[in-house]
């Protein structure tokens, strides 16, 4: 595994993903396919397809099996005006196992604790604006916002339900013997839309944008989640606490990782995960970041997607993309090949990562923002956008402030498969090694622990503040 050259990508001429050309039949020129089971209370199940409010779309990458995982449910718990969309993001040897299973448990669980939930009661939760800006209608469960009607439509048990639910669906995991999560795991990005209000919970870096209008009616992207690296400094503190270690590779410096405390794996590049349980120990948690946001006039449709689309595509670039499809059911689909795209152009000679992405429209019917050929003209240099273009949700803003940690200077030997993991692909066979079809930019994991030797007897470094 390595750092390898990067390449503006710009997607220009050359560049131009033709909306005819991706399998515009396969919807049959209409908004809504059969691709679904019915599933509690009558919910009605996706894991592919479009309908009138969604499109979802999943591609593959040059890293072996696809790894990425995503469902939606209409009329969640019976009700027609509820949405749970989900996004979840495998790694590890047994990666895509965990992702595919959280996928199709934790919805479920969720819909089961929400419908107990709004059979007891509603009680009327005070959810306040973060900022103060009405322009910014993102809540915290513990504001406070007493005099807004608006925010009683919310129980307040249900962040304590999506906490409980992720944190069950991790202990299942880790009871589950035909899946083995000790050193394999996913991140989970989840939307519940009810009416006008987003309950939003994160776990992990796949990442959820908001895209709405500004002034000027131009589309500006609201960033509803951050990205939970290890280096975000309550996230180091959590972990130092656990005697968990952060640093970098020498050969990738801005890739903070958690590693045990007397061994240098696995190197876990984020801060929460599903599974992964050789690092619960040492400051990884499945509990989510939640946050809500009341929709306005001006909001238009969220995307969530894995980090295959967000390493090569600003928010930006992402929400102009879904604006220019011309149909809802094409727009997951048209992102997801613009990323495969970017991956090849900014990051040639790298191996493209699995690519995920799920749209939910806001509105029965959208304005195109910008003609499609313009559209096409989208850079990933993010060095063109205007800053106040990438507006991050200030629900979360507080969580991004990076700690001081270590970078420390180590190159990755050759990694084995631990014991008790079959002959399933290890980290070093399918995602740090170099292949005729180019080499990895950045893996999840860095080293599966091998269990056969003791751990190392060198004594672990000391924190540098």
């Amino acid at each position: 595994m390595g750092a390898c050259c990067s390449k503006e990508a710009n997607f220009g001429e050359g560049g131009a993903v033709a909306e005819d050309s991706l399998e515009e039949r396969d919807y049959d020129g209409v908004e809504e396919d059969d691709h679904f089971t019915i599933g509690d209370f009558g919910a009605r199940m996706r894991m592919q397809g479009a309908s009138k409010y969604i499109s979802m779309y999943s591609q593959q990458g040059k890293k072996g099996v696809n790894q990425d995982s995503m469902t939606v449910w209409e009329e969640f718990i019976g009700n027609k005006d509820m949405f749970f969309c989900g996004v979840f993001d495998g790694h590890g040897p047994y990666g895509h196992k965990v992702s595919r299973h959280v996928r199709d448990n934790l919805p479920s669980r969720l819909s089961a604790a929400m419908k107990l939930s709004q059979v007891h009661s509603y009680r009327y939760s005070d959810v306040g604006v973060v900022d103060g800006n009405d322009s910014d209608e993102t809540y915290k469960s513990d504001g406070s916002n007493k005099g807004d009607d608006d925010s009683k439509v919310l129980p307040s048990s249900w962040e304590a339900s999506l906490v409980k639910c992720f944190k069950d669906m991790d202990e299942e995991l880790s009871l589950d013997a035909s899946i083995d999560s000790f050193c394999s795991g996913s991140t989970a990005v989840t939307v519940v839309k009810q009416g006008n209000h987003l309950i939003i919970a994160n776990l992990g870096d796949s990442r959820a944008v908001l895209c709405s209008r500004g002034s000027r009616n131009q589309l500006v992207p609201v960033q509803l989640t951050v990205d939970l690296k290890p280096n975000i400094a309550s996230e180091t503190e959590r972990i130092k606490n656990l005697n968990g270690r952060i640093f970098a590779l020498e050969e990738e410096p801005e890739v903070f990782r958690i590693w045990m405390p007397d061994e240098d794996c696995p190197g876990l590049a984020m801060a929460r995960a599903f599974g992964d349980f050789c690092l619960k120990d040492y400051g990884l948690i499945s509990i989510p970041e939640v946050s809500f946001r009341r929709l306005t006039k001006n909001d238009e449709f969220v995307v969530l997607a894995t980090d295959g689309i967000w390493d090569v595509l600003s928010n930006y670039d992402v929400i102009r993309i879904v604006a220019s499809a011309r149909k809802r059911s094409l727009a997951a689909k048209m992102l997801v090949k613009y990323a495969v795209r970017a991956w090849k152009t900014k990051y040639p000679g790298c191996r493209v990562d699995d690519c995920a992405a799920v749209c939910l429209f806001l509105k029965s019917r959208t304005v195109l923002a910008r003609s499609f050929s313009e559209v096409s003209r989208v850079s990933a240099n993010h060095s063109e956008l205007a800053e106040d273009n990438s507006e991050v949700s200030r629900a979360s803003v507080h969580r991004s402030e990076i700690a001081k940690v270590p970078q420390r200077p180590r190159t990755t030997k050759s990694v084995q498969g631990g014991q008790g993991h079959e002959s399933a692909p290890t980290t070093g066979s399918k995602e740090s090694s170099i292949a005729s079809d180019g080499i990895t930019r950045v893996n999840s994991f860095a080293k599966i622990p091998e269990f056969a030797n003791s751990l190392s007897q060198r004594k672990p470094f000391k924190d540098e503040e």
